[in-house]
């Protein structure tokens, strides 16, 4: 990489590139190493947590070039944090677990200046992982629906408050309303909402994709396609049956 960043003799892309230019890419490969995850194919994961490390070392890279820190920096500082959060394993704590992690994380927090319970849930989290997020940090602080019935309820309540919008950006609030309630339920059912809308996008682009192979699938009716739905997804039920 250091050889590819040389403004003279490196990759004319390589070596303008900024951590700004390069944050999505770093993003697009964290998500390609969860496809492959979600596909178990374990050849192709190989490849991309290949490409999500050189993300970490593109990154490092340019902050040595600017003087802030190298990738020896880096991976010095995971190692203390791993070590620093369990204390149970590579320290004198008798117990451990999740708890401990989250004690430690909490305590670690309060040397940031935001003295917020959201603080540090990153701005460019997808929206329902962020949303899930800050619930969570809500909900230590004892901001939380007692049980799954109140996200519920709350979502019957936006569902009629967006159905009552006309405004265009009423409508978008409600509807982010909405959204933000459903994410909550999820959370309460100990579900991922990311996960889960993941495996619902993979489940409409697998039955999509055989029911439009049917003959003259464009010029059919909305019922004919409609139909062709319920068979995909009764052939599907019965296959995992």
């Amino acid at each position: 990489m250091k050889r590819l960043r040389d403004p003279a003799s490196g990759c004319e892309w390589d070596s303008v590139q900024t951590f700004g230019t390069i944050a999505p890419y770093t993003i697009e490969e964290a998500y390609e190493v969860a496809d492959a995850i979600a596909r178990d194919d374990m050849d192709a994961l190989a490849d991309e947590l290949g490409d999500l490390q050189l993300q970490v070392v593109f990154h490092a890279q340019m902050a040595e070039e600017a003087g802030h820190f190298t990738l020896d920096d880096v991976l010095k500082r995971i190692c203390d944090k791993m070590e620093r959060r369990h204390p149970h394993i590579f320290g004198d704590a008798e117990h451990g677990g999740h708890h401990l992690w989250e004690i430690i994380k909490a305590e670690e927090r309060t040397a940031d200046p935001d003295k917020s319970a959201l603080a540090g849930v990153a701005l460019a989290l997808p929206a329902l992982e962020r949303a899930a997020k800050l619930q969570r940090r809500a909900a230590r602080v004892g901001f939380d629906w007692p049980d799954a019935s109140g996200p519920r309820a709350k979502i019957d309540e936006e569902l009629t408050e967006l159905e009552r919008e006309t405004d265009r950006q009423r409508v978008l609030e409600e509807m982010g309303d909405l959204l933000f309630a459903v994410v909550n339920l999820a959370r309460h059912l100990n579900i991922e909402p990311e996960a889960a809308l993941r495996e619902a996008n993979r489940k409409f682009e697998r039955r999509f994709r055989e029911i439009e192979q049917s003959p003259g699938f464009e010029k059919m009716s909305l019922d004919e396609k409609e139909e062709l739905w319920r068979r995909a997804k009764l052939a599907q039920a019965d296959s995992m049956a």
